[in-house]
């Protein structure tokens, strides 16, 4: 009976999900803007609490690894480190774009696109990664990564030669800024996606059944690019 903890943590939304032997048990999530610090911990403590579960039952936490927000992830990873230090349990890392391109899969949030044969597209999630810059990777129906991560400046050529071949979905808040560039007749796109801890739980389990856990002592998020730390333009002294 694999009891899993997943945290969801690297875009702006704030999620937990519990799950036993792939099933979803229980689920929070919060929209709030940068609310991550605060409510992440009180949704774990009231999850655990609500269900009858201590901690040292879990069987092993899962966490979103990226690429996304830099502050998000590095909560989201402290926080499954922590909890697997305490009660010396296997951390486990997803894929934040895999769990997208799934999460897609299993809503059906394509079917009033009427997309012809939609086993054979591809699906793209997209991380805003600021200005004209996002973070994707593409993946089939099967939800098998066909190209690999990478961070992309967008203009109206990119993924051309990919979009000659077949129809993409994209999706994701970096998604949003690529409609009125990337302009192909096999380019979809769908509104309202955004990583969520519940589509964390297959990926998760599998990860379990197969044994593919982080070393908790060295793992650390896939920030993809180095952190760049901005000055404010706003005067304090004002």
């Amino acid at each position: 009976m694999a009891k899993i903890l997943n945290i969801e943590t690297s875009t702006n939304v704030c999620s937990v999900a519990l799950s036993e032997n792939g099933k979803l048990i229980d689920y929070k999530e919060s929209q709030e803007d940068k609310s991550h610090s605060s409510l992440l911990t009180v949704f774990i403590d009231e999850m655990l609490k609500q269900n009858n579960i201590q901690a040292s039952q879990l069987d092993a936490v899962a966490v979103s690894k990226g690429p996304g927000s830099y502050t998000g992830l590095r909560i989201g990873v402290s926080v499954a480190k922590g909890i697997c230090y305490a009660v010396d349990k296997p951390a486990i890392g997803v894929s934040t774009l895999q769990l997208m391109a799934l999460g897609v899969v299993n809503s059906n949030k394509f079917n009033s696109l009427n997309i012809d044969d939609i086993k054979k597209a591809w699906f793209c999630p997209m991380i805003d990664a600021r200005r004209m810059e996002i973070y994707s990777a593409f993946f089939d129906f099967e939800n098998k990564q066909k190209v690999k991560v990478s961070a992309d400046i967008i203009d109206e050529n990119s993924y051309k030669e990919l979009l000659d071949k077949r129809k993409i979905l994209f999706f994701g808040d970096g998604a949003n800024k690529c409609k009125d560039i990337i302009n192909h007749k096999n380019a979809f796109f769908i509104d309202d996606v955004y990583p969520s801890a519940k589509n964390m739980i297959a990926l998760s389990h599998q990860a379990f059944l197969d044994k593919k856990f982080e070393d908790t002592a060295y793992f650390e998020p896939f920030y993809l690019k180095d952190f760049v730390a901005t000055v404010s333009k706003k005067n304090i002294f004002k």
